[in-house]
């Protein structure tokens, strides 16, 4: 197993302190392998094996444990002492009003927890409410670039740049790096955890009976990353293709928070530096993976641009920051990045060659009228590392800092 260490950290961080530890994110991104991870850090740390309770709710031996009240059972019967119990619950969504069992098992018990879940409806204001000031949560996204790496599945000649072009075609999730790297296998793969996805965080969980128009407002939105989108202007484009009938914007809204809440996509407001303000109107999607992004739409280097931005913008969450869309004026700045005090602009680009685009990547950075960090982002190799105080990186050098 490679070890995921930036998780492993927060987890490490977390231990013996009574808040419980909610690991998210979407299906297969590495969350059970975090737990054997973890499970195995526990061990070397001198915790004895019978005080660790690890549970995965996917495994057919769990398929009467439905309820809570089931669950609290099957948990309370393993603790036969008053010593510290670590209980490792991996797909605790599969367990009916599991909120109830948890809380009660967090008083009752000497107990350290970790679950795992695949949507957002784990932190729903209802659950939220009665785990109050009592849980943390863990946003997991699939292998980063440096994480890819470690994998060391791909011909020892090839080259960095090699790697990362594998990486931005068949994805980052971990599961992608074990298989044979041709395009059918990896799209198959591919097909059948969106579909799972889909079917199970999506279909199954809202009752959704147009299932067809789930899936053109994924089309939709995977075919727009990176351009700035609205409910209304989906439903536009749909009414315009159906010749007239109209999808209402408010129905399209539930559907993409649907789908933020199993993350297939993340929204990125936008922000207008001069006024100081988050703007309520209009954002930008992202795909969770560039591999379900190209499975979706077909391999192709057409749309490198925005396959680099969706990278970039999943590194900057990996790493803790905030992640808005600048506005400045009639231009855009394609990241705000804030964390606490800190802030940086990103502008990201294919190259830098064009004198055109160089411009227009510069002009609002260069008038924006503060002192925080401004970096372009591309993938040129230069001996030029900035202009006029705006930082040049290249994309692989930042993704392996």
């Amino acid at each position: 197993m490679i070890s995921r260490e930036h998780y492993l950290e927060r987890l490490k961080a977390f231990k013996d302190n009574k808040l419980i530890k909610v690991i998210t994110g979407i299906r297969r991104c590495g969350k059970s392998t975090l737990l054997e991870i973890f499970k195995e850090y526990l061990l070397s740390d001198g915790v004895n094996a019978s005080n660790i309770i690890h549970i995965n709710l996917e495994l057919m031996k769990y398929d009467d444990v439905r309820d809570y009240k089931t669950f609290y059972s099957l948990i309370t019967e393993q603790i036969t002492n008053k010593d510290r119990y670590y209980l490792l619950i991996d797909e605790i969504q599969q367990v009916e009003k599991w909120e109830k069992a948890i809380n009660s098992i967090n008083v009752e018990y000497n107990v350290d927890i970790y679950l795992t879940g695949s949507n957002a409806y784990l932190l729903s204001s209802e659950i939220s409410t009665l785990l109050s000031g009592r849980y943390v949560e863990i946003k997991m996204l699939p292998l980063s670039f440096k994480e890819y790496l470690q994998f060391d599945h791909l011909p020892k000649e090839w080259t960095v740049e090699d790697k990362f072009n594998q990486y931005l075609k068949f994805g980052s999730l971990p599961a992608v790096a074990s298989i044979p790297q041709d395009n059918t296998t990896v799209n198959d793969f591919l097909l059948g955890i969106y579909n799972t996805v889909i079917v199970k965080d999506v279909i199954s969980r809202n009752k959704i009976k147009d299932m067809a128009l789930l899936e053109r407002i994924v089309k939709y939105v995977v075919a727009n990353t990176g351009n700035i989108i609205s409910a209304s202007k989906i439903s536009g484009y749909l009414s315009s293709q159906d010749r007239g009938e109209k999808t209402k914007a408010a129905t399209i809204s539930n559907y993409l928070d649907m789908l933020e809440k199993a993350y297939i996509i993340y929204p990125v407001k936008r922000y207008d530096i001069k006024g100081k303000e988050q703007l309520k109107n209009l954002a930008k999607y992202y795909v969770v993976d560039t591999g379900i992004r190209n499975m979706l739409m077909g391999y192709s280097d057409g749309d490198l641009g925005h396959i680099l931005e969706t990278v970039v913008y999943l590194e900057l969450i990996r790493e803790g920051y905030q992640v808005f869309i600048g506005k400045w004026y009639d231009a855009e700045v394609d990241f705000i990045a804030v964390k606490q005090d800190e802030k940086k602009y990103f502008q990201v680009t294919l190259s830098l060659m064009d004198e055109k685009v160089k411009e227009r990547e510069l002009a609002p950075l260069r008038e924006i009228p503060d002192n925080y960090e401004k970096i372009i982002l591309s993938m040129d190799k230069t001996f030029i590392t900035d202009y006029e105080g705006i930082k040049y990186k290249n994309i692989i050098d930042f993704l392996l800092e």
